[in-house]
């Protein structure tokens, strides 16, 4: 038997909870990527801004190994973990969730995807088996890289964007400010005392670059806020991705694709293992509408910027913050303005 490490409930008045699910979502788009007339339907999944993708094709042992390993560093003891950490921002974090006072029940590691580029938190994390965690890590990001580059590539040839790579280079570029992060959701047996709330593992929020590739095992836990403001559970499928669209493909798509808020609820019994890889463009890369989606009539709707601005503005938010708003050109009749938090007090 497999003894789960959890972080101390310390801190556990500032963790928020919430209503219990009641049901999974049966409404989440699913693209076959093996599918002659994919483009079509990934676009038309984008607009919805989550969906799932099947048939990729993705080796099952790179996966199986990453999270085998994933538990090996999760179930430690907590002092060896702690030599990862804390976060700056690569490395072991606990608990507490970017700058600014956000926190939640989880562990986490949060990697570089260059492999060129290791930050000396991350040296302990690879310590006791740096040819076996690291080249599961590298592995993995190899091939969900790859999908990501051919996501947006379906994207473009889609949208009808001359060239095909003109999102997917992005990514591909050495430059990508792309990273990686594993998620522990330890069990939290103290959740039958909470009368049937849920406790916030990981707080609402966008992602803030272009595309973001989930995996997680059998545990439910993800919860989407649709458009009229109902979050609904998402169907755990350990064998299947799901492809978040980020702020930077919001802008870039002119508005016709929607970053969707998303949330991570804990479980009473059961660990949840997620592995997340977050395509971000080079770090000095315009963020700006694709030539094909303005003009004509059709204006930008949002402030050019770099995504360095973009993420400096964002690290210095709360999670639950709509990050877009100080970008936009002018107050748009949108969902996210109905329940919009006031900027730079959440991350």
């Amino acid at each position: 038997m497999v003894v789960l490490s959890q972080p101390a409930l310390d801190h556990y008045s500032l963790i928020k909870t919430c209503n219990k699910p009641t049901s999974l979502f049966s409404g989440i788009p699913v693209v076959d990527l093996s599918d002659p007339e994919a483009k079509k339907h990934v676009v038309k999944a984008c607009e919805f801004g989550f969906f799932k993708v099947v048939n990729r094709g993705f080796p099952m042992e790179f996966i199986n190994r990453l999270e085998a390993e994933a538990l090996r560093f999760f179930n430690s003891p907590q002092s060896e973990k702690d030599r990862a950490g804390p976060p700056d921002p690569f490395g072991y974090g606990s608990k507490r969730i970017g700058p600014n006072g956000d926190v939640g029940w989880i562990e986490y590691l949060l990697l570089n995807t260059n492999p060129d580029v290791i930050s000396y938190k991350s040296h302990s994390i690879f310590q006791e088996n740096p040819q076996i965690f690291r080249s599961a890590v590298d592995d993995y990001i190899s091939a969900v890289r790859k999908m990501a580059c051919d996501i947006l590539e379906l994207v473009t040839e889609g949208l009808g964007i001359e060239p095909r790579d003109a999102l997917s280079r992005l990514l591909s570029d050495e430059k990508s400010d792309s990273c990686f992060r594993l998620n522990h959701y330890p069990p939290c047996p103290e959740l039958q005392a909470l009368s049937g709330r849920n406790l916030i593992g990981f707080g609402e929020h966008t992602d803030p670059q272009i595309i973001s590739i989930l995996r997680s095992n059998s545990t439910s836990g993800l919860q989407i806020s649709l458009r009229d403001g109902t979050w609904v559970s998402v169907p755990p499928d350990p064998t299947s991705f799901f492809i978040n669209v980020g702020d930077s493909l919001q802008v870039m798509s002119n508005g016709k694709f929607k970053s969707v808020k998303h949330r991570v609820l804990a479980d009473h019994s059961k660990s949840r293992v997620s592995m997340i890889f977050f395509g971000g463009p080079p770090l000095s890369e315009k963020i700006v509408a694709l030539p094909p989606l303005v003009g004509e009539g059709k204006e930008s709707l949002y402030k050019e910027f770099t995504w360095c601005e973009y993420k400096k503005s964002a690290y210095n938010s709360r999670l639950g913050d709509y990050r877009l708003g100080l970008f936009e050109k002018s107050v748009q009749p949108t969902d996210h303005h109905l329940v919009k938090a006031p900027l730079f007090s959440k991350d």
